[in-house]
């Protein structure tokens, strides 16, 4: 069987998540009809990984294997022609027999953006804080470093019994700010459920409650989801780009 590799992004706003739900529309749904209705075979099409409802994604990767050999460019057109305006494909290529874009990946990255002022442009994709023109981005990276490393995320994801392993490794952390708009950077080798705006929505509160970092290392050692903060809406989030 041929394999490929797609590269998407979507606005989440309208989805149950990535995966594909009982009664409710979800990114993958859609996109594996496209791929059916065109290649006119039952596909298995394998994300990176999830996302939640209202998260978008400005680069997902998924694949599929299918009998037949693609053209590329026109699978590529007739693909996002099909699909609803707020899903596109951007890049299809063909990969190795083995490739998957789950187990695969060594890196995945998160963005996610938070408003200074109420904006019709950015209320789909933003969440306002009032109190953002008073932020020390400097402050706020120093005080996020502690979360560099591996460490057991059990703190920071909704309780579920069938993901024994809670360890993640994070390699980078970051905050960037302008007049509008400031945003939050993350890249680990995997993500727990919920953990990234659980993760944004702690560090804020240890800001602005202006907490050390032993409040964010008692928060990890007491593996209690109830022990970390409120996390912060989904649509701000973005899943920003995996690495190979």
């Amino acid at each position: 069987m041929l394999n490929y590799k797609l590269t998407i992004q979507y606005k989440g706003t309208n989805y149950s998540g990535w995966q594909i739900q009982i009664n409710a529309d979800s990114v993958q749904q859609r996109l594996t009809d496209a791929i059916q209705i065109i290649t006119k075979e039952k596909v298995n099409l394998i994300a990176s990984g999830r996302t939640d409802a209202g998260v978008h994604a400005l680069g997902q990767v998924a694949n599929f294997r299918i009998n037949k050999e693609l053209d590329l460019r026109k699978f590529q057109y007739s693909l996002n022609s099909i699909l609803p305006y707020d899903i596109a494909v951007i890049k299809t290529e063909p990969v190795h027999p083995d490739f998957h874009a789950r187990f695969d990946a060594k890196k995945r990255s998160y963005i996610y953006l938070l408003s200074k002022m109420k904006s019709p442009f950015f209320n789909d994709f933003a969440h306002q804080l009032n109190w953002l023109d008073e932020l020390h981005t400097s402050e706020l990276n120093v005080l996020s470093k502690i979360l560099i490393g591996e460490f057991d995320f059990s703190s920071f994801t909704k309780k579920s019994n069938d993901i024994e392993n809670k360890k993640c490794s994070i390699f980078d952390i970051h905050w960037r700010t302008n007049k509008e708009l400031t945003v939050f950077f993350i890249e680990a080798n995997r993500f727990l459920h919920g953990m990234v705006r659980a993760i944004v929505g702690t560090l804020l509160f240890t800001y602005e409650k202006k907490m050390d970092k032993n409040f964010l290392l008692e928060i990890l050692n007491e593996k209690k989801r109830e022990s970390a903060s409120m996390a912060v809406p989904g649509k701000g989030l973005f899943l920003y780009k995996v690495k190979y």
